[in-house]
């Protein structure tokens, strides 16, 4: 709680938003109104309206009112200038997952599991790793599973059938070789500038999610950071994408130059591949030139790996807030909006995968993967994914993970063996204080 109190400062103008949505959604308490918050990505946006007028005409004794949430500076913020501010909406489905652990010991969410025909709901939509997952230290059960953007590689195919690598790259081994093929100086001034991939090099603690993580999951079969309030992450298989990532920069061939301040490097072929999730679909159709061709490949592993690639599935869960003056008629809402035939229409609208077990396989979503190749990889991903630790410090231990990225990965200042000691031993600190 006490980082919660940190951040209050900062978020006072959001406050005063808040506190006059909730004085206007006060006056339709005496209707036993449900208030109900999505993101305000636009595609999630038609997707709530399309979900809350369905559910209204229904059910026109159990209305929900649905409205975006609130703009701020991030969502995060937002939420939480709310939970300080008690004008949290009743259900909110854009709770990032490792969020929830915070809110769920700050008391403010409703315990799902405590609530009938959730846990069977639960086991039917989900796996047991995700049900171990979104458990709370405290074995109650805030969130529900919806959504997943599984991390993965895109690639120019013409530029990999054009280095002779016949596929794209898995191994670090291969993705060494394919980089040292394709870096170039094309204006002959001494300098790279052609580069077979790119991540953001920001020290910024979520940029992790799309570079450290999901490398360190796929060399590690899915393994943990955190586990038992203690770092666990001091292991080969950190140390091994340290390294990985250190060769990539000090070679030339990951660009320490911010790209992403540029047109897109990826379409202009700047660069052959970068991590990335599947809102890249509708942008590369949107805006490639004639004859480019790309594809998708789980992310690169250690040359001696075994067995499936795990990922980073950037969750996006569903939750109740302790506002809410009826969690059971809250929860028949939410088993509505992910039923299988809603998900299908949520699927279909945002190109967003549910997070339910077999989407690849399951008949109800064929017609949309038939149409929608590209997604159905990503689909298959999700059978190989991860979320996020359950720890109420994770902000904090990224940011940690993130500093030592910059200072061992980007710069060489530092050893991996010693980025990754140090970032272990900074972390375990956190659980002291």
């Amino acid at each position: 709680m006490k980082n919660l109190i940190k951040q209050i400062i900062s978020l006072c103008a959001i406050l005063v938003l808040l506190l006059t949505i909730s004085c206007n959604n006060s006056r339709d308490r005496d209707n036993n109104n449900l208030f109900y918050w999505s993101s305000n990505n636009t595609e999630e946006v038609l997707f709530a309206k399309y979900i809350t007028e369905k559910w209204n005409k229904l059910y026109p004794d159990n209305i929900v009112k649905f409205q975006a949430v609130p703009e701020g500076q991030s969502s995060e913020e937002v939420i939480l200038a709310a939970v300080v501010g008690k004008t949290t909406p009743d259900i909110y489905s854009n709770m990032w997952q490792g969020d929830v652990e915070v809110y769920a010991q700050a008391g403010v969410l409703v315990a799902l599991d405590t609530l009938e025909g959730f846990s069977e709901f639960l086991y039917e939509r989900c796996d047991s790793a995700v049900i171990a997952e979104v458990t709370s230290e405290d074995g109650h059960i805030y969130q529900i599973p919806w959504k997943i953007n599984p991390i993965m590689l895109i690639y120019n195919k013409n530029i990999v059938d054009e280095l002779g690598m016949g596929k794209s790259p898995r191994t670090y081994g291969e993705f060494f070789e394919a980089s040292k093929r394709f870096q170039d100086d094309t204006d002959g001034d001494g300098y790279v500038d052609r580069w077979f991939g790119y991540s953001e090099v920001l020290v910024t603690w979520w940029q992790r999610f799309f570079d450290f993580y999901p490398l360190y999951l796929a060399a590690s079969g899915g393994a943990p950071l955190i586990e038992d309030n203690k770092a666990v992450f001091n292991n080969e298989h950190a140390v091994n994408v340290f390294k990985f990532l250190r060769e990539l920069y000090k070679k030339s061939y990951f660009s320490i130059e911010r790209l992403s301040a540029r047109q897109d490097p990826f379409l202009d072929e700047v660069i052959a591949t970068r991590f990335t999730g599947p809102w890249e679909i509708t942008h590369a159709e949107k805006y490639k030139k004639d004859g480019f061709e790309y594809d998708f490949s789980a992310m690169p592993v250690p040359d001696d790996h075994k067995g499936p690639a795990y990922t980073y599935c950037d969750p996006k869960n569903i939750v109740i807030f302790k506002t809410c003056p009826d969690p059971k008629a809250a929860l028949k809402f939410l088993l509505f909006v992910i039923s299988e035939e809603n998900d299908l229409k949520f699927l279909e609208i945002t190109s967003q995968l549910p997070r339910r077990k077999s989407l690849d396989s399951n008949p109800v979503f064929d017609s949309f993967f038939e149409a929608n190749p590209k997604m159905r990889i990503f689909a298959k991903q999700a059978n190989y994914v991860r979320g996020t630790d359950t720890t109420p410090v994770l902000k904090e231990a990224f940011d940690i993970i993130s500093q030592e990225y910059e200072a061992c990965v980007i710069y060489g200042t530092k050893s991996p063996e010693e980025a990754i000691r140090a970032a272990e031993e900074a972390v375990n600190l956190l659980f002291l204080k």
